[in-house]
């Protein structure tokens, strides 16, 4: 989106604005005309005219002096309320005044024309590096689960006097790559739909209890405990299932990935004030503090962690709560460990969830 002073100039705004400041500052000025001299004047005339050149492009700004350099004429200069001007050097102040006014706001369009040139080439240099990024991410994360795939199939389909533990064995690793290479996929496609706006809230009547157990279900490790700190006061509340069952789901993951095995994860739930609040908490090693504030963006992972991600789970996780109008807030437990937020405004129904009782 363009700033405000790169505006198209043949918009009227930016027209009736410039000539309101100008109109303004003459006004004040001939309200003050007994006490201060018309070179004032012209100085706070032109000041009103270098301020309208710093916010909008050339042609309300040339308007504005040309506007100004009248007024100042007519109203200021000696003889009052004519466009006469009496002495040389009066016609000559009055000339430098319109050069200045002009000269400001050429040399100020400029200034803002290299300034947006800069911006742009760093867009592109930010770009390119995001890119860059994905590509390098990618080229591991998906081909890694690919390989192991397909030489998986090619041993089960070329040897056949593989034992039955064998094969349980590559089909396990069959299934672990595709579980994997399908999270990657998924975790593209959803930033696609952030990127692009299309992504949209289909809200519905959530039992945010049985959400918390269905994730600790479907997010099982054996080498993690992914236990669910129940809340028998929540409401029904109306949220996106499907986009908060998988922010959850990126969150668990992430836990399990960057935490010890024998960690525990604790998934809980509360609702305040038209506001539901789950809570993702393990007590691994905790989050580097400087990394609080970046664990978010997109590619973003945390320096000296073993390979592995795109780092876009965190990111897309923070688009799906802010879609739902929410904020999600990452912290280090003082006990150990990281707890991650998620805060959303949800319409609650507690009559409702007496009835399916």
């Amino acid at each position: 989106m363009k700033h405000p002073m790169y505006m198209n100039p043949g918009k009227p705004p930016q027209y009736f604005i410039s000539c309101g400041i100008v109109l303004a500052t003459a006004l004040v000025c001939y309200a003050f005309s007994d006490y201060i001299s018309y070179h004032i004047a012209a100085l706070l005339l032109v000041l009103a005219v270098s301020a309208i050149a710093m916010v909008y492009e050339v042609y309300p700004v040339l308007l504005s002096a040309t506007l100004s350099a009248l007024l100042l004429n007519f109203f200021f200069m000696p003889p009052l309320y004519t466009f006469h001007v009496n002495t040389h050097e009066d016609l000559l102040m009055l000339l430098i005044y319109f050069v200045i006014a002009v000269v400001n706001a050429v040399f100020t369009l400029r200034l803002k024309r290299e300034e947006r040139k800069t911006r742009e080439r760093a867009e592109r240099r930010n770009t390119l590096k995001l890119y860059t990024t994905l590509f390098n991410s990618l080229s591991h994360e998906l081909k890694t689960p690919i390989a192991t795939i397909i030489g998986a199939t090619d041993t089960l389909r070329e040897n056949h006097s593989l034992s039955e533990g064998n094969k349980e064995k590559l089909l396990a690793e069959i299934s672990t790559a595709g579980l994997r290479l399908n999270t990657q996929v998924e975790n593209l496609l959803n930033m696609g739909r952030l990127e692009s706006g299309m992504l949209k809230i289909n809200p519905d009547w959530c039992d945010v209890n049985e959400l918390l157990y269905s994730m600790a279900r479907e997010a099982k490790a054996s080498t993690h405990s992914i236990e669910v700190v129940p809340n028998e006061n929540l409401p029904l509340v109306k949220l996106d299932i499907g986009l908060i069952h998988q922010a959850l789901y990126n969150l668990v993951k992430n836990a399990v990935a960057y935490t010890p095995a024998g960690s525990q994860i604790k998934l809980s739930g509360n609702h305040t004030g038209g506001m539901i609040s789950i809570s993702v908490e393990d007590n691994g090693p905790g989050l580097p503090e400087d990394s609080l504030l970046e664990i978010f963006d997109k590619f973003y992972r945390v320096p000296n962690t073993a390979a592995g991600g795109t780092g876009l789970g965190l990111s897309i996780v923070k688009g799906f709560v802010e879609a739902h109008g929410g904020t999600i807030t990452a912290k280090n437990v003082p006990a150990g460990g990281a707890l991650f937020t998620l805060l959303l405004p949800a319409e609650a129904n507690y009559l409702n969830k007496l009835k399916n009782e």
